[in-house]
């Protein structure tokens, strides 16, 4: 299916209520239900072809096929590991998650903080599944990808080596519900070597749907340690880190017993009577399952005996540890905070904000300008309009506004590790947008380099950076804005998607919506003038007309005479869509009126053509081919533009004369089909498939419309 077709495809089953965490998406098309229905008709245990138990889906570097970190691995199942294995025992807690070999502590993290909240935890790990009367080798688990929900199947093979698990586990040995999660977590990203190093956010959002802010705690806000427990009262999900200055500091250990670089789950926060005074605690969470904290409020320290009342100590060595808020600011760098949307939270006390979501991608030389630092390029990415109409109520820190955060996720990059690629860097910037520009935006018009040239930014992700997603909070006065994601240098291919979450119901828009095509004239044979009808009658043969063969060598002999312009001259494709254009008549030629027509517009298209040549260089840049659609009387939304960008321009990003003319020529042709297909101008068509084989097959398309 053509990337249109998908994307179509995808936004009717969304509309249908697929994709939601109530109907998910079959991840791969499969169905667990029928899966393990065939599994048990056949009595053989499920294996999956789709992550195969094989070293492709461990890694492709240091869990490649040649690494020493794999020799000796085998798969097996929980059923060969031990006697009697359970999928979840007592209850999922967060001593079930203890790392292996892999350094993805952000995720067991996340999975961490998960146990904590029951109801996210079930839309995560369906609970029909385990190793009862149903057991059939297979398991599945459901993500939250980029605005859907997908149901995730797999076997339940899992690494092995020296006869322990490679990965994640639990403490209790016959427990296996993680080391599953973190299998099909790692399907959906391509191996487990794609898990390795992240930020726990991204665990957070992937099993919530939520938006996750970060907190930079050498600046905390005066009220964080509020945030932090109505937080935790709300079900959100916390994590924090202590940051590194080098690489030898990555998962060092402090003389406190804490870890750097290393994700930790932060699981609560109360204040204590301690000797008179209110202690403010939080207890912590390292996923190794052991290596805890040894200061004070540690395990087994002396100021537990001096708490007066409700107590909440624990002395085991599973992981987990209380120290005081003090101390936490001290020793860590930030936290992690996300925000769960109102779909996930069972509570009709708690506060829900709004949500609106927008897909776009960035591609080379059509829709991805890099930042502000590239004014001449910035323009061309995407835009997204916020339109905020209500202030908050009573807000906390006293100012009035519109608060609402902005998350800009880049989707599957974990996938590209295997062919050499990563995260880019990612930001986005925001304008306010006057009334002047809001009437050009309702008129579907996607600001220009102007505009960013005349315009400061209102305000701006925090920071570009190379994670998944970047997130900011703002509040602005009400009005309308226009949010432009964008990767940190230009020209560089990516797929995104961009959420607003906001106290009052907020109104998102995409800045470009539609596709305008302007009024075209045409030329009559009576309005031809003497010189022109003398050189039509040069031009045409004995039957006064021309036909695409005879255009062909017209249009080639006039453009070799220039050197202002770059052309490999005319195809004959090329010419047989100019003269299916312009032929009323359905002869495939084309009489005196017609040819004066076309000429004219080619005329047209040569001077628009050399208008936006800046540099005289004989071709047009595909930033400047934007401005001349616009010109030539097109306004296309970006989805167009980059199928046009795709299959017109040259590598070099650059397009010249006669691939212009052929792209409007085909633009043109598109609008008057369509325009004689929606006979009551309802902005929308039918077709069955005649008719869509016909378009698509036919070259004479014009004369194949039904009248």
């Amino acid at each position: 299916m053509s990337g249109v077709a998908s994307t179509l495809a995808k936004k009717r089953a969304m509309a249908a209520g697929f994709g939601t965490n109530a109907n998910a998406s079959r991840y791969l098309n499969q169905d667990f239900g029928s899966l393990r229905a065939q599994c048990r008709s056949s009595g053989q245990l499920f294996c999956d072809p789709t992550f195969p138990a094989a070293p492709e889906s461990l890694g492709f570097n240091e869990l490649g096929r040649s690494s020493y970190k794999t020799r000796g691995v085998t798969w097996k199942r929980p059923t060969e590991l031990v006697s009697n294995p359970q999928f979840i025992m007592g209850g999922a807690t967060r001593t079930d998650i203890c790392q292996g070999a892999l350094g993805d502590c952000w995720l067991l993290a996340a999975i961490a903080s998960l146990t904590l909240n029951e109801y996210v935890m079930a839309r995560v790990v369906p609970t029909d599944q385990g190793f009862g009367e149903d057991y059939a080798g297979i398991f599945h688990f459901q993500f939250w990808q980029f605005g859907e929900w997908v149901d995730v199947v797999i076997d339940d093979r899992l690494p092995v080596k020296d006869g322990e698990l490679m990965f994640v586990h639990s403490a209790e040995g016959r427990e296996f519900w993680s080391a599953l999660l973190e299998k099909a977590y790692a399907k959906v990203n391509g191996c487990y070597e794609a898990l390795s190093g992240g930020s726990t956010t991204e665990g957070f959002e992937d099993f919530t749907g939520g938006i996750a802010e970060n907190y930079d705690l050498q600046r905390p806000p005066n009220n964080l340690f509020q945030i932090i427990r109505k937080a935790l009262e709300a079900g959100a999900l916390l994590g924090c880190s202590i940051d590194i200055t080098s690489a030898a500091d990555s998962e060092a250990v402090t003389r406190q017993k804490l870890v750097k670089g290393h994700a930790y789950s932060l699981t609560g926060a109360v204040e204590v009577n301690y000797r008179g005074r209110q202690e403010k605690l939080v207890r912590m969470r390292n996923p190794w399952g052991q290596v805890e904290w040894t200061g004070a409020w540690s395990d087994g320290s002396s100021e537990w005996n001096s708490v007066q009342g409700e107590c909440p100590h624990a002395n085991a060595e599973d992981g987990e540890f209380w120290m005081s808020f003090r101390d936490f600011l001290r020793h860590y760098s930030r936290i992690e905070v996300c925000t769960l949307t109102p779909d996930t939270i069972e509570d009709d006390s708690v506060k829900h904000w709004s949500v609106s979501k927008f897909d776009g991608n960035w591609r080379r030389g059509s829709t991805a300008g890099g930042c502000r630092n590239h004014p001449y390029t910035f323009w061309m990415n995407p835009q997204f309009v916020i339109r905020l109409e209500e202030e908050d109520d009573d807000p906390d820190d006293g100012e009035v506004g519109c608060s609402f955060v902005v998350g800009l996720i880049q989707k599957n990059r974990r996938r590209l590790r295997k062919q050499g690629e990563d995260m880019h860097t990612i930001g986005f910037a925001i304008y306010e947008v006057s009334p002047e520009e809001e009437q050009r935006r309702t008129n579907k018009v996607h600001l220009d380099k102007n505009f960013f040239l005349t315009h400061a930014q209102t305000a701006r992700s925090e920071t570009f950076i190379n994670l998944r997603e970047v997130s900011s909070r703002f509040k602005l006065p009400p009005g309308e804005y226009l949010v432009v994601p964008s990767t940190f240098e230009p020209h560089l291919n990516g797929d995104f998607c961009i959420r607003v979450f906001s106290e009052k119901q907020t109104e998102t828009l995409s800045s470009l919506c539609d596709w305008v095509f302007g009024v075209q004239e045409t030329v009559s044979d009576e309005e031809v003038d003497a010189g022109f009808r003398g050189l039509f009658t040069k031009l045409a043969g004995d039957d006064m007309e021309i036909s695409a063969a005879e255009l062909r060598t017209i249009m080639n002999k006039i453009v070799a005479k220039r050197s202002d312009i770059k052309t490999d001259g005319f195809s004959m494709e090329t010419c047989r869509v100019m003269v299916n254009l312009m032929d009323d008549s359905g002869n495939g030629k084309l009489g005196l009126g017609e040819f004066a027509t076309l000429w004219k517009k080619v005329q047209r298209y040569l001077s628009i053509y050399k208008k936006n040549d800046s540099d005289n260089s004989g071709t047009m840049s595909t930033p400047e081919m934007r401005v001349a659609f616009k010109d030539a009387g097109f306004t296309l939304n970006n989805t167009i533009y980059q199928l046009l960008v795709a299959r017109y321009s040259d590598p070099d990003m650059t397009i010249d004369f006669d691939n212009f003319v052929g792209c409007l020529m085909r633009l043109e042709m598109m609008f008057k089909i369509f325009k004689k297909l929606d006979a009551h101008d309802s902005g929308s068509i039918e077709l069955d498939f005649n008719q869509v084989r016909t378009i698509t097959l036919r070259a004479d398309v014009k004369s194949q419309i039904p009248g």
